[in-house]
């Protein structure tokens, strides 16, 4: 491999691109040069990676469709010594993609496995976007139905939430987060790393305006922001409660924050 020091592996995670080709290591190349087969979720796109870093590495296909029937295979090729790479579409796999029964399954077995550093999205995202806190919650795409998304924006209420949406719902989600959030602030990137890559960072009002009249195109990743005004609504009546019942600061935080979704290092401010 590319640092001959280093540990080798049965099994590697392989982060690729999220748009810009040459947003990947050193080390990823190299450990697709030199292992037996990758698993990917599309050929077609894989190739296209390999054949710019002219990679000759044979590729199976392996997608949320077919990854359970995958798993046997997989085992007997490592049982004979081979190595295999895991790489997914874009970004680093597991991560809204397919790979979590494989590796599950060969951790049980006893196999080696590593996940190399790497593209993804949400780390891009967040290194664009100035938060008032390091605490985020990602949530993944988000779900389809309104009720479902409702609970969510209620759930992380006090803390940022990240997300994947497509361009084709991206509207309709803003809609909805109106409806529940009417005066919260929005960060919304799209294309990141590629030519047309675009962050804009806005009131949830300006953010609808904005994008019924310009063409939504490419992936997405979004986050709202937490709401600072009530994050910490009617905590001090709760606080006194638990004082009374001979809770300590640091429970009371854990406590809250669990049940109520806050922020613990606020609520235990408040306790001091």
């Amino acid at each position: 491999m590319y640092n001959k020091n280093m540990k080798e592996y049965d099994f590697y995670i392989v982060p690729t691109p999220i748009g810009n080709l040459g947003d990947i290591t050193l080390r990823a190349i190299d450990t697709l040069k030199n292992v037996d087969i990758i698993a990917c979720e599309d050929i077609r796109v894989t190739q296209k990676l390999l054949n710019h870093y002219d990679i000759k590495t044979k590729c199976i296909s392996y997608h949320k469709f077919n990854e359970k029937e995958r798993v046997n295979y997989f085992l007997e090729l490592l049982k004979e010594g081979k190595k295999i790479a895991l790489v997914s579409d874009a970004g680093t796999p597991l991560f809204c993609d397919p790979g979590a029964v494989i590796v599950k399954e060969l951790e049980n077995k006893g196999f080696s496995v590593t996940s190399l550093a790497g593209a993804n999205a949400v780390a891009t995202f967040l290194s664009h976007v100035a938060r008032d806190a390091e605490d985020f919650a990602f949530v993944g795409f988000l779900p389809k139905t309104q009720k479902h998304l409702e609970d969510l924006l209620k759930k992380f209420l006090s803390t940022d939430m990240i997300f994947y949406d497509s361009p084709n719902r991206i509207l309709k989600t803003l809609e909805i987060i109106k409806i529940n959030r009417p005066n919260c602030k929005v960060a919304i990137g799209r294309e990141l790393t590629k030519i047309f890559e675009e962050v804009i960072i806005d009131n949830i009002d300006n953010l609808i305006e904005f994008y019924k009249k310009s063409p939504i195109k490419g992936e997405i990743v979004g986050m709202v922001y937490r709401n600072n005004e009530k994050s910490i609504e009617n905590i001090d009546e709760k606080i006194s409660v638990l004082k009374e019942k001979g809770f300590k600061a640091k429970e009371i935080s854990i406590i809250l924050s669990e049940l109520y979704n806050y922020n613990k290092n606020d609520i235990y401010k408040k306790c001091l």
